[in-house]
């Protein structure tokens, strides 16, 4: 769910902390699924275009603009890019930028969120999956009930402890622990910023337009 951004800021000077890359975290099956969509879509765009009659290829345009930014806006557009001095939530019509030193708290509770400025923001790249956190609790439980060394969980090795965690929990503990980590930096303080996805939204208005026109003509 996670991958490194060579891109990223580092910081320098004689007393800086140790540099790493940007992480950015995004849902694969939702990608997955994106491409399968707009693939589908353009076949049958494709399909009408060439035997379809009358208005029926440019109806198929119009639905495919009105179409195709919302599927990339809920499957391919989602991320969620942690650096050193802030978190840029990308949903689905909005980016949303925290510096960590507004951040008020991350929790993965029905959904993934995010406080700062005293509102909440859900971060549709990171999604919870009741199934998975179930599915990694009983893992847990039996590598606990069958350790062969016996260990407890004083003992145990914390690496296989995060590995049988739901991928959305780790992920939101890695922000936790990034917010915590530098909220007192000189670098990560200011105020929550928002972006409207105009680049989704426009195109997607303007197909609606287009396909209403189109079937309301007689």
């Amino acid at each position: 769910m996670t991958s490194p951004n060579p891109d990223s800021p580092r910081p320098s000077g004689p007393h800086s902390e140790p540099a790493y890359a940007e992480r950015a975290y995004r849902s694969p099956s939702a990608l997955a699924g994106g491409v399968l969509l707009l693939v589908l879509g353009l076949w049958m765009v494709g399909d009408a275009a060439v035997r379809g009659t009358g208005r029926t290829p440019w109806v198929a345009v119009a639905a495919m603009l009105f179409l195709a930014p919302l599927v990339v806006a809920y499957t391919l557009r989602p991320a969620v890019f942690a650096g050193p001095r802030r978190l840029r939530v990308r949903n689905p019509f909005r980016t949303v930028t925290l510096p960590w030193g507004c951040v008020e708290g991350v929790r993965a509770a029905y959904s993934s969120e995010v406080f700062a400025g005293g509102r909440k923001y859900q971060l549709w790249a990171i999604p919870v999956s009741l199934r998975a956190r179930k599915a990694a609790a009983r893992k847990a439980a039996r590598a606990a009930a069958e350790d062969p060394q016996g260990r407890t969980g004083a003992t145990a090795d914390v690496s296989d402890a995060a590995a049988r965690r739901a991928p959305s929990d780790q992920a939101v503990d890695e922000l936790r622990e990034l917010a915590e980590r530098h909220a007192e930096d000189e670098g990560a303080q200011g105020e929550p910023s928002v972006r409207w996805a105009y680049e989704i939204i426009a195109p997607s208005a303007v197909g609606a337009v287009a396909l209403a026109l189109l079937l309301g003509v007689g």
